[in-house]
C-alpha cells in the first residue's frame, strides 16, 4: 500500500494518459502510457501501462520505486514511492 498523496500522482498519470517510466524496486524500468488503476488476481492495486500497441500490463503499486513523467505536465516530474 502506498500513501494517499503518492496515490494521487498515479491517478493524475492515468487521468491525463501520461507516458511514464516506472523504476521498480528490483531496478527494472518499464516505459508506457498510464491507462487506469486495477486490482490483479491477488487483489493488489496496480497501474495499467500500455507499451506501444500492446495489451496494457498491470504493475503492482507496491513494486514501484519511482515514477518519472516523460510527457511534460504541470503536476509532477518525478515521484519517489520508497
Amino acid at each position: 500500500m502506498i500513501a494517499c498523496d503518492k496515490h494521487d500522482y498515479i491517478e493524475v498519470a492515468c487521468l491525463y494518459r501520461l507516458k511514464v517510466v516506472l523504476k521498480l524496486k528490483t531496478g527494472d524500468k518499464i516505459i508506457g502510457t498510464a491507462q487506469d488503476t486495477v486490482l490483479n488476481d491477488k487483489r493488489d492495486e496496480c497501474i495499467q501501462l500500455k507499451k506501444d500497441n500492446q495489451v496494457p500490463e498491470a504493475i503492482a503499486l507496491s513494486r514501484i520505486s519511482t515514477m518519472h513523467a516523460v510527457t511534460q505536465n504541470p503536476h509532477f516530474d518525478c515521484v519517489e514511492f520508497d
